[in-house]
């Protein structure tokens, strides 16, 4: 009403309601197939749209049983305000440096509040190296002729491992649609980071060093996912959200409970408790 123009960001309810196509398609059309729901979907996460899109179209489609597992590119030490930082990761998006901070505040964005609330519908969150993800991305164009950007096989990269882990007969559909092309080509992406300064080297990825040194995996057998606990991070979301508050109402309890997923336990209360904030109303 004030510019004359519509903001088209990712973040607008019309952004979000357009991923939820793709949670859709995937209850309605594994159900088809296999006459069930999916049990997982792996999701790429950085701002949360992926993740809140997804699981809200998998639950319109049926599918509210299904767990939603977010999945980010490890670059903890790295500063995504920091130039130097900056071009010492091999990964434009799909990354920790988006993944947790808009978990723990959506609401920093280009629309005055983010209609993608990653901690609402996220049951878990993994995170994997650039080297794992690299290997993933050349091992798909190798063996299906699937040429994409390396941020778009983050989630595939700790599917594979994730996949050994669960009974055979689970269904896991892997969610990358959103990141279909996400960054340069892996050979481009490797040769910049060298030039960086950044070490590239074959062997166990569990010794890649964010900004210093990248591991691709010798083999398959090597991929591996981290499984991040979630209750710091929602720890860290309410602390945001009640700053400066030494109280809130029963509807604003309602907010925060839904918007970390926790309705049906005090998780809330008890935090706010402990940081003596009190509920009226």
């Amino acid at each position: 009403n004030e510019t004359g123009y519509f903001n088209a960001s990712l973040y607008t309810p019309y952004g979000v309601r357009g991923i939820e196509t793709l949670g859709f398609e995937i209850a309605n059309e594994v159900r088809e197939k296999y006459g069930k729901y999916p049990d997982y979907v792996l999701v790429t996460h950085a701002g949360g749209g992926n993740v809140t899109g997804t699981k809200r179209g998998l639950i319109e489609g049926g599918a509210k049983d299904t767990k939603v597992i977010g999945v980010s590119v490890d670059l903890r030490g790295l500063h995504m305000a920091s130039d130097r930082d900056f071009n010492r990761k091999s990964f434009t998006t799909g990354h920790t440096g988006f993944g947790v901070p808009f978990m723990v505040k959506p609401d920093r964005t280009d629309v005055p509040r983010n209609s993608a609330r990653p901690l609402r519908y996220i049951d878990e969150y993994f995170i994997v190296s650039q080297g794992e993800v690299f290997y993933t991305t050349i091992l798909l164009a190798q063996i299906e002729g699937i040429e994409r950007g390396p941020a778009g096989n983050t989630s595939l990269a700790a599917a594979i491992p994730f996949a050994t882990q669960i009974p055979e007969d689970k269904i896991i559909v892997v969610q990358e649609t959103e990141y279909t092309g996400a960054g340069k080509h892996p050979f481009a992406q490797l040769s910049f980071a060298r030039k960086m300064g950044v070490e590239i080297l074959r062997g166990d990825p569990k010794d890649n060093v964010p900004g210093k040194r990248i591991v691709i995996p010798d083999d398959i057998s090597q991929l591996r996912y981290e499984k991040i606990p979630l209750e710091e991070i929602k720890k860290s979301y309410i602390k945001n959200a009640i700053q400066n508050l030494d109280e809130i109402t029963k509807d604003d309890l309602k907010f925060l409970k839904e918007e970390i997923n926790e309705v049906e336990s005090d998780f809330v209360e008890r935090f706010l408790f402990e940081k003596g904030v009190k509920i009226y109303g």
